[in-house]
């Protein structure tokens, strides 16, 4: 088969607009099991939204913008639901910044011969496919980003910026959660930033500039980020996955208190996650066992355990539906790094 056989079949993103999840939920609320954590989950995220001192902070791990996610994430900033973004490199760069430049995530199969896809150059997430020929691409886009920007260390957060205000004039998809955060002045951070496709154009950057080459520096991400939490006091959680995004912004208390400044634990947190706590993985660990390090309050905590794309559009439709977002007041984080 050639490659053409196999790419035709894109990847819809679900549209949290176009559709009223609230009896879904409302009906989950009166259930057991899954179905009511997902509505107390709904409950406390609008809490956090309906809280005027909340900053509300998202975080992304795992592979859901590819699996259909992406205009979720892009429409909760749009929607003044997310203040600040903390994902994985792959999440931002590889998938949203990816699609920005016109490029699409196809429908596959978990059961494909990867031999095969290897030869036609095409990447396997579970069953969904990208072409590694457009995905490269993205990677020398980054790289001629970083050729434009001053040779000095940036935060991710800063280089991201920078991604954003590219796509204003080189956009192919105008609604990417890169371009909107900038638009929004809501800072993105991927304190692993180089584990992506971003590392590759950045690897390449310094390869051919040896002498005078940007870097990201990931200590200046942490700094950055704890900057926001002590300036907002108040702060709510919806992480989807774990990893290193959702240990990253726990941190972000403790941080301040090395520091020297006392900031109150997340105040609102709510996590879904397939991720077994038995093995004391960090993606897996509970926000109650967070609580032990300080850096989250167990009044409006609630774990979901599902798989998120099941769980997180209907989370998102029920907000866009029932809370006032014409009405919140924008935080701008972005605009302390001015």
């Amino acid at each position: 088969m050639r490659k053409k056989d196999i790419l035709k079949e894109t990847v819809k993103h679900v549209d949290i607009t176009s559709y009223d999840s609230t009896p879904i939920i409302d009906s989950m609320r009166g259930m057991s099991f899954t179905s009511r954590e997902i509505a107390s989950a709904a409950d406390i995220f609008l809490r956090m939204l309906s809280d005027k001192d909340c900053t509300v902070m998202l975080t992304l791990a795992g592979s859901t913008s590819a699996g259909g996610c992406m205009q979720v994430y892009a429409d909760l900033v749009k929607c003044n639901m997310v203040d600040a973004v903390v994902a994985t490199g792959a999440s931002i760069v590889d998938m949203d910044f990816f699609e920005a430049l016109g490029f699409k995530h196809y429908k596959g199969s978990s059961h494909a011969d990867d031999k095969k896809l290897r030869e036609l150059y095409i990447d396997r997430i579970y069953d969904t496919y990208i072409d590694e020929e457009e995905l490269q691409v993205c990677d020398h886009t980054v790289e001629e980003i970083a050729g434009s920007l001053e040779p000095r260390p940036y935060s991710s957060r800063a280089f991201i910026h920078e991604m954003g205000r590219y796509l204003l004039d080189n956009a192919r998809k105008k609604d990417s959660l890169v371009q909107t955060c900038y638009e929004k002045g809501v800072p993105v951070f991927c304190p692993a930033f180089t584990d992506s496709s971003a590392g590759f154009g950045l690897v390449k950057h310094q390869w051919d500039n040896p002498d005078r080459h940007l870097s990201i520096d990931s200590v200046r991400d942490f700094l950055e980020l704890s900057r926001i939490k002590m300036e907002a006091g108040s702060s709510g959680l919806f992480m989807v996955g774990g990893g290193v995004p959702k240990n990253f912004v726990q941190d972000t208390v403790i941080c301040a208190e090395v520091l020297g400044r006392q900031v109150p634990m997340h105040k609102y947190a709510v996590q879904v996650t397939v991720a077994d706590v038995r093995d004391g993985a960090c993606s897996g660990s509970t926000l109650k066992e967070a609580s032990s390090w300080g850096k989250v309050e167990t009044a409006y905590e609630q774990m979901v355990y599902a798989e998120a794309t099941t769980v997180v559009p209907l989370i998102a439709s029920y907000l866009y539906h029932n809370f006032d977002w014409k009405n919140r007041a924008p935080r701008n984080w972005s605009g302390i790094f001015s």
